[in-house]
């Protein structure tokens, strides 16, 4: 269900007192559910954001469904967490609202009052609704925080200033508990709402990658969330498995089918492309995460590129593929990507 036309044009920009009365809600909170117009309204502030290292903004490439705001969820001190406001956004879909996106430009002239450009309507992103990202707090703490991932519906407003800025160079952060974090949250929104087979894929990644790191912390292994950021792009790579005990990144899949394999690949080769420029003294192992054993020619196909296989066993444990040593096209067969630099926490 979409909300009728507002009568705001994107580029528009208003106050409060405009824009309240129209579209529902009230008061001065970032997010502002309005339950009689159906609507939930989002304020964006730059100078907030910037207080706690984090900004709002157009991520500088669409990818193949197009363009994407990204937009960092309420709460000022602790982790943040998909309730109140930030359930809101979750659930404006199954609720029938929409979710209008505004922008803070300045004040009033003579005035306190501040003014906001309407950007347009928006829902959030169906594949990948939020990432957890670590930022600090009003009180200088390291806390987790929600950034979910805005698609326009219809006629918006994107203007360089409003568009993120590429890194200057590749670098990486660890992320203690977000992966876990961020799976739990998904997991309770399926049970919440029963999906389709995107959704069920997903579901078996997710419970392929609890299992897994279950079984490696009771072994006393340290998984953590790998978050990359890639040199002159606004885009991030995230891993929700990297062991720093043996310096292991992994990509699970969703089954051992030939598209799921072939992405996993793919996440990790453009991974250990940015990654090289992270010189370490150490190597990297690159490792697909699959939940049962994937055919021959797939298993060759990782071992050409000089990545490892953990699959699940018949058993409900994990097991290595032992793949031959022979090198192809100048790249190892083995298990392992023995020319990756390693990371450090």
């Amino acid at each position: 269900m979409t909300t009728p036309p507002t009568g705001f044009q994107p580029g528009d920009v208003l106050t409060r007192a405009d824009i309240h009365p129209v579209l529902g809600g009230s008061g001065y909170a970032g997010i502002c559910p309005a339950k009689e117009k159906r609507n939930v309204l989002l304020f964006s502030d730059s100078k907030i954001g910037e207080r706690y290292g984090y900004r709002d903004g157009w991520l500088a490439e669409d990818d193949d469904i197009g363009p994407i705001f990204t937009y960092t969820g309420v709460g000022k001190q602790g982790d943040q967490t998909i309730s109140g406001g930030n359930s809101s956004i979750l659930e404006a879909a199954n609720k029938g609202r929409t979710l209008h996106l505004f922008i803070a430009v300045g004040k009033v002239p003579g005035s306190d009052r501040r003014t906001h450009k309407y950007i347009g309507q928006f829902k959030v992103d169906e594949r990948n609704a939020f990432e957890i990202r670590e930022a600090r707090d009003e009180l200088g703490q390291n806390r987790n925080v929600i950034v979910f991932r805005l698609r326009p519906i219809g006629p918006h407003i994107r203007e360089p200033s409003d568009t993120l800025q590429p890194a200057p160079q590749s670098r990486f952060r660890l992320h203690r508990t977000a992966g876990r974090i961020a799976r739990a949250y998904r997991r309770q929104r399926r049970q919440q709402h029963p999906t389709g087979a995107a959704q069920i894929s997903a579901a078996a990644r997710d419970d392929l990658a609890d299992a897994f790191e279950e079984r490696e912390t009771a072994a006393g292994e340290n998984i953590v969330q790998l978050e990359l950021s890639m040199r002159n792009s606004t885009s991030q790579l995230v891993f929700d498995l990297y062991n720093q005990t043996n310096n292991t990144l992994y990509e699970p899949t969703s089954s051992a089918a030939n598209e799921s394999i072939t992405q996993a690949l793919a996440q990790l080769l453009h991974a250990r492309r940015y990654l090289r420029s992270l010189s370490r003294h150490q190597p990297l192992h690159l490792m697909v995460l699959a939940p049962t054993l994937p055919r021959e020619d797939l298993r060759g196909l990782l071992a050409e590129h000089g990545i490892g296989l953990v699959y699940r066993n018949d058993s409900g444990g994990f097991s290595e593929f032992e793949a031959s040593t022979t090198t192809v096209s100048g790249l190892p067969q083995g298990l392992r990507c023995a020319d990756c630099p390693a990371l450090a926490s």
